[in-house]
């Protein structure tokens, strides 16, 4: 059970400075400076920072699953659902490094690929689940082409950590995601759909809709 708690310690402190920093600018000496232990410790743990990247990037996802179930099942509706969700994110995103899925994508193939398969597996599956669901509530309109709408929605997201197209000293990532979700969902809406998303934004708490 100790080895598990150091473990998972360990862990908790690299994301902190992942999340600060990015992955590229922090070292497994700056994680143990961090933690107030030496770099032994951490390798009695993980083979390399590689590893301690992908780890921390499995425990971050496995959280994101567990909070968007608990969305799903607790929401009224699809459009509660979406809100909450675009809330949980752009919370999440407050004190992310945007150069974080650069340095991913860049130096630790395999954290990347657990990315591609948790965006293109989970969260693909969950917005259609929610688009069909809407539709099926009269919220959202028939016409949709869900394959369309969810590609276009998955990229936005990632699109918010491009730097060279959101330059940071002019956006900040809550900015971003606020702005490119409200535009996303406004696209969905049937006439009832965009009352009930109104009253929503009238009480400015997402997790209260009626």
């Amino acid at each position: 059970m100790e080895a598990l708690d150091n473990k998972e310690k360990l862990l908790k402190g690299a994301e902190e400075l992942f999340l600060k920093y990015g992955l590229r600018s922090v070292s497994m000496d700056d994680i143990a400076r961090h933690l107030g232990i030496s770099k032994k410790t951490i390798y009695q743990h993980f083979a390399d920072k590689d590893e301690v990247v992908e780890s921390v990037a499995k425990n971050h996802m496995d959280m994101q699953r567990k909070e968007f179930d608990t969305i799903a099942k607790e929401s009224k509706n699809a459009i509660e659902e979406m809100v909450k969700i675009s809330f949980c994110l752009k919370e999440n995103m407050k004190n992310i490094n945007p150069s974080l899925l650069f340095d991913m994508q860049k130096y630790h193939q395999r954290a990347w690929n657990e990315w591609l398969t948790f965006k293109h597996d989970f969260i693909r599956a969950n917005i259609i689940r929610s688009l069909n669901k809407g539709i099926d509530e009269g919220y959202f309109r028939e016409d949709l082409q869900t394959d369309i709408i969810v590609t276009m929605r998955l990229e936005q997201v990632q699109m918010a950590f491009d730097n060279t197209i959101f330059p940071r000293d002019k956006y900040s990532m809550p900015e971003i995601q606020t702005q490119l979700f409200d535009h996303f969902i406004h696209g969905l809406f049937t006439d009832k759909g965009k009352k009930l998303y109104q009253k929503y934004k009238q009480k400015n708490q997402p997790y209260t809709i009626q």
